[in-house]
């Protein structure tokens, strides 16, 4: 089994970006030791060097989806920030959600429409009204339905038929995929700061950058 996990900064600092590499990390060593594989499927840098705003990894393994059930949710990375050494703030908040990255495409095939001959009301004539030379195209793997009856003539009216439905067809894959598209960009803007499902810190003398010790009063200076 496979899961998508997609992680976000979202709009926060850039010590959420900092936060989700720390994350990113960890969600990987994490998953190793458990027996899942996992591997970087995009990844969008952040604006400090060895940053990520975003991260989509792929978990491979049959514990996969409770593995990624475990790292859902808002995630918190509790540790002082390595740029600012003046704010006191030390939880930074990533978003992470399991996201499907690709639908299937629907195979249009002539074979898998039921035709068949009928006849429909309105202007057109007599001929029209006495000739069952409408056409019910009916898609089966899609349930999709298209009634043409534009022509006077059966097979013309069926050629229209396969015409519109291929086109219909493959106008609901396009406007699917705009739907996962959006769907996966909405991960972004979803991050709520407070009350994580999920709170990791850096072990000992890890994940912090080296800050200046303080001089205590009366300690002397270094010499140059």
């Amino acid at each position: 089994m496979n899961v998508h996990l997609l992680l976000s900064a979202g709009r926060g600092p850039q010590e959420c970006a900092w936060a989700l590499t720390q994350l990113l990390h960890r969600l990987e060593a994490d998953a190793a030791r458990r027996g899942l594989t996992t591997r970087r499927i995009q990844v969008v840098a952040g604006d400090r060097r060895g940053t990520h705003r975003s991260a989509l990894v792929l978990i491979n393994g049959a514990d996969a989806e409770s593995f990624a059930t475990s790292w859902t949710g808002t995630l918190c990375w509790q540790a002082p920030s390595p740029y600012r050494a003046s704010t006191g703030r030390k939880n930074w908040y990533v978003a992470a959600r399991p996201c499907r990255t690709d639908l299937p495409t629907t195979t249009f095939a002539e074979a898998d429409v039921d035709v068949v001959a009928c006849r429909t009301g309105g202007p057109g004539g007599q001929h029209r009204n006495k000739a069952s030379t409408a056409v019910r195209a009916t898609h089966r793997p899609t349930g999709l339905v298209i009634v043409v009856d534009t022509e006077r003539h059966f097979t013309l009216n069926r050629r229209i038929a396969m015409q519109r439905l291929r086109q219909r067809i493959e106008d609901d894959d396009e406007a699917d995929r705009r739907d996962l598209l959006t769907d996966r960009w909405r991960i972004h803007d979803e991050l709520v700061r407070g009350n994580p499902t999920r709170t990791e810190r850096p072990a000992a003398g890890q994940g912090e950058a080296p800050r200046q010790r303080r001089r205590h009063a009366g300690e002397a200076r270094s010499p140059r």
